[in-house]
């Protein structure tokens, strides 16, 4: 997620021309983008969106891409109706506009959207996928939702908690080399805590040459050299969910 002095540059490579394969649903309080694999299907995938919401194409791409996978992907969102950020947005506002869109606080809407899944899509494995301000809400649902059996947390680190390399269930890291958001001196002290007090299966991947927003952010045919990158990261993420789920 982005922090005080490099703002999260999230508004790279928009594929503003994508409309989506699944459809908008009210799940309890929160709206939801739903998308269903072509068979049926056990298992889902949360999608949590970056700081420009959940109506974003590029967050709904990927969220198809999973059910093109065979996964039944929900990107709900988690700022309830809140506005997100913008890319015409004011960077000086930021800190403010983040008071009350904390990553780490969505325990209520995730519960909400477990239910829909277990009631009324007969889900019985759930992973999670998450960018940007969804990589840090990925790290969180690890530390505190054993049952939620595998996460893909996309340049996305939580530091402000002591236990935060205890993770409960096996999370994949995702980060670029050259991340002004996430630096990799914060990716180096996640290696080592996870190294250090970590029990469940990880994952720390730097790809190199990339920065951030590279896996959701960048169309794949807009520079050729980042293209096997931005392809590579995209099936770790699923690999990583076909092992554990």
């Amino acid at each position: 997620m982005a922090n005080e002095a490099k703002p999260c540059p999230c508004d790279i490579g928009d594929r503003m021309d994508y409309g989506g394969l699944g459809q908008e649903v009210q799940i309890e309080h929160i709206k939801s983008y739903v998308v269903k694999p072509s068979s049926g299907s056990d298992k889902a995938v949360i999608v949590i969106h970056d700081i420009y919401g959940w109506t974003l194409p590029n967050t709904r791409y990927m969220a198809d891409m999973l059910a093109e996978n065979g996964y039944i992907a929900v990107c709900p969102d988690f700022y309830v109706g809140k506005d997100p950020w913008s890319p015409t947005s004011d960077w000086s506002k930021f800190q403010e506009w983040c008071e009350d869109k904390k990553p780490t606080v969505i325990n209520r809407e995730v519960e909400a959207v477990l239910r829909f899944l277990k009631e009324q899509c007969g889900v019985h494995l759930i992973g999670s996928v998450g960018f940007c301000w969804g990589g840090v809400a990925v790290h969180h649902l690890a530390l505190n939702y054993p049952h939620i059996t595998a996460g893909v947390s996309v340049y996305g680190i939580i530091k402000e908690r002591e236990d935060c390399y205890e993770l409960k269930s096996p999370v994949l890291f995702i980060f670029a080399e050259k991340d002004e958001v996430v630096p990799l001196e914060q990716v180096s002290v996640l290696q080592a805590g996870l190294k250090e007090k970590c029990s469940v299966d990880h994952q720390v991947k730097i790809f190199p040459e990339q920065s951030h927003g590279f896996v959701h952010r960048r169309r794949e045919d807009i520079n050729p050299s980042d293209r096997p990158h931005i392809l590579e990261a995209r099936s770790d993420m699923l690999h990583w969910l076909n092992k554990f789920m």
